[in-house]
């Protein structure tokens, strides 16, 4: 360069040494890039960095905006929903027993005949049994409870019973409950008859829900008394 500012026209020679040595820094650069990318691998590590340089710029270029929280929002809605659901559905528990004037048998017979419940169960409205399957029933139940008259139907389901020992049940519709009525001898002329009830306490009474197992115990337990009563006049 300094000959050519100079005003001297550059020799043969001259431009021999200089595609040379540019030759020959190509050389320089070839070997120098070698050393980092073996030969046997460069075409795997030119297609990953031909797909990098691709996925980069298809991001850059075409930047999706994010996902809507809409269907996370939702998801979260149901599960308060849902949990809210689950704190109205109380369960209540209800045990009573009474030594009744009867032998177990004898008991066990009149309280598994299903037409009788309303004999010493006023609250049960009616009974019907489900034509072609004994082991279903219909039941009506109306009673008033803390000024307001409940009526509520269910079909429930006669589980295996245990002749002169147990009787059980469970609502498969309507009226959520399930329960057993069991008979201990005590002696030949008594038994002991304990009945055990859970309920659903309904939606519409859960304000007071925390008054409602009292308050079923005093209905079955009036239930059981009537019961006593009418085994001895049977």
């Amino acid at each position: 360069m300094s000959s050519i500012a100079s005003g001297i026209v550059p020799t043969t020679k001259s431009v021999a040494c200089f595609r040379k040595s540019a030759s020959s820094s190509s050389l320089l650069h070839r070997s120098s890039s070698s050393r980092f990318m073996p030969t046997s691998l460069s075409p795997i590590y030119a297609k990953l960095i031909n797909s990098n340089n691709s996925s980069s710029v298809s991001s850059s270029s075409s930047s999706s905006p994010p996902e809507p929280l809409r269907p996370v929002m939702r998801s979260r809605e149901a599960d308060r929903l849902e949990e809210e659901r689950l704190r109205q559905v109380h369960w209540q528990d209800v045990a009573v027993k009474m030594v009744v004037d009867a032998p177990a048998s004898v008991a066990y017979k009149l309280y598994a005949d299903r037409d009788l419940f309303p004999k010493w169960m006023p609250f049960l409205s009616s009974v019907e049994a489900v034509e072609g399957s004994p082991d279903l029933s219909r039941y009506l139940v109306k009673f008033n409870s803390f000024g307001q008259n409940v009526e509520y139907h269910f079909l429930a389901k006669n589980l295996q019973p245990i002749p002169d020992r147990k009787l059980h049940w469970r609502s498969i519709e309507g009226f959520a409950n399930r329960g057993s009525v069991r008979f201990f001898p005590r002696g030949p002329s008594l038994c002991l008859v304990e009945i055990n009830f859970s309920f659903e306490v309904p939606h519409a009474l859960a304000p007071v829900a925390f008054l409602m197992k009292p308050f079923m115990e005093k209905l079955i337990r009036g239930g059981l008394e009537r019961f006593a009563a009418f085994v001895k006049t049977s």
